[in-house]
């Protein structure tokens, strides 16, 4: 794997200084034979069993289902287990800088890497144990401090270098993509239309897609494309990408070609809009942050929400969740996931499941995690309350294990 050096080796070195900060505060180690015994466990492919228990040996789940006869390390009768969330799509070192700006011009790796640990652990705390960046070449260096045990946070995957620019050839397109993999990058992620507050419209070509999505695939990389316009759309899923993000402006046949293509759809309803417009001055003036761009985005959450509506009555569209988490959004990536069903009335556990299991299947991860069953990793959450009846439970996290590590225990609180 080759690093760009001239931007991740400080970034890099910021990190090992912050790897023997977080060391005073390692989490709890992984133990042997622990037992989870839940009033509820939601097993993230649709399964419910109440006054149920989970073992777990190291970083691995052995047993879920009855253990009536089980000593107990972490009784949780009053509340519910599920597997650790997953947000398929967040920029993870965004934030805002010394003078609650989003642009941060002069800021040093060291300060830049202290705000992607930051928002790594507000992730982790917030119940998601696997993130995916979509991307910065710095998320290189704190997936793997992340990964190493050096620094807490969710499990992280990279696009490392998106491909937006429109001027280039087929032959550098896939020269771009190439150059990603070397980079790093676990998806590779390309722009297919301009941002909704530019209008949303196409912008790389047919052409250029295919050959994006062709040379992923044949290094055996997914693809995620940020498309807006209907024929963004169609053009990603006829080209075989994995999944399209966003398509505020899809139709029934958009829905319909990407159930049929198998292509998974990540649309955005209930956090991105709703972050820019409540940090609106943090944001302002910066490149296309203006009156008429906030205008687009008010007006779009409407749309986006009839857009879902529409998106959920195909039964076989591939819908998982990915926020668009930028500065201001991580720790709350569940708002997402509650206003799919509070607004957008989608079934709870539809929602879940697209949290869990169905996202860990869009990252390439299923039988990994996702699921809480024998073999897989011990990545689970527990919630105060009832999130089948109460979506809101996602946002009262009281216990947080990931590859059987605990990081958060508040439930005696």
């Amino acid at each position: 794997m080759r690093i760009p050096s001239i931007v991740t080796a400080p970034v890099a070195a910021a990190l090992a200084g912050l790897a023997g900060l977080f060391g005073m505060t390692a989490p709890a180690g992984a133990q042997q034979a622990v037992t989870i015994r839940a009033g509820t466990v939601l097993d993230g492919k649709g399964g419910v069993l109440r006054n149920a228990v989970v073992a777990v040996d190291g970083s691995r789940i052995v047993k879920v289902g009855n253990g009536a006869a089980e000593t107990t390390t972490y009784d949780f009768a009053r509340f519910t287990v599920l597997p650790g969330m997953i947000d398929a799509h967040v920029h993870i070192g965004a934030h805002f800088g010394k003078d609650g700006r989003a642009s941060t011009p002069g800021e040093t790796p060291a300060e830049a890497a202290l705000y992607g640990a930051a928002n790594a652990y507000a992730m982790l705390m917030a119940g998601f144990t696997t993130v995916q960046s979509i991307g910065a070449p710095s998320d290189v260096a704190l997936r793997d401090a992340i990964a190493s045990g050096r620094l807490p946070g969710p499990r992280l995957l990279t696009a490392v270098t998106p491909l937006a620019d429109t001027s280039l050839t087929l032959d550098q397109v896939r020269a771009h993509v190439r150059k990603a993999v070397a980079d790093g990058a676990d998806v590779i992620k390309i722009f297919a239309s301009k941002s909704i507050r530019e209008g949303g419209g196409q912008t790389l070509s047919d052409d250029q897609i295919n050959a994006a999505c062709g040379e992923a695939k044949a290094l055996g990389k997914r693809v995620w494309v940020h498309a807006h316009a209907a024929s963004a759309v169609r053009g990603a899923a006829l080209a075989g990408c994995t999944t399209v993000t966003h398509g505020s402006q899809i139709t029934d046949a958009e829905a319909d070609l990407m159930a049929k293509r198998g292509t998974y759809f990540e649309p955005q309803t209930g956090l991105l809009l709703q972050n820019y417009l409540d940090n609106k001055a943090h944001y302002m003036g910066i490149g296309n942050y203006n009156e008429a761009g906030f205008k687009f985005m008010e007006e779009g959450i409407p749309l986006n929400d009839a857009m879902f509506k529409m998106a959920i009555r195909h039964k076989d569209l591939k819908i998982n969740m990915g926020t668009d988490a930028v500065a201001g959004a991580h720790g709350r990536n569940a708002n997402e996931i509650i206003h799919r069903v509070e607004v957008g009335g989608q079934g709870a556990m539809d929602a879940i499941v697209a949290a869990t299991s169905l996202n860990a299947e869009a990252l390439g991860l299923k039988g990994m995690i996702g699921t809480l069953a024998p073999g897989l990793e011990a990545d689970l959450i527990a919630v105060d309350g009832d999130p089948l009846s109460d979506i809101t439970a996602l946002r009262r996290v009281v216990f947080v294990m990931k590859g059987g590590a605990v990081y958060r225990n508040v439930a005696g609180r």
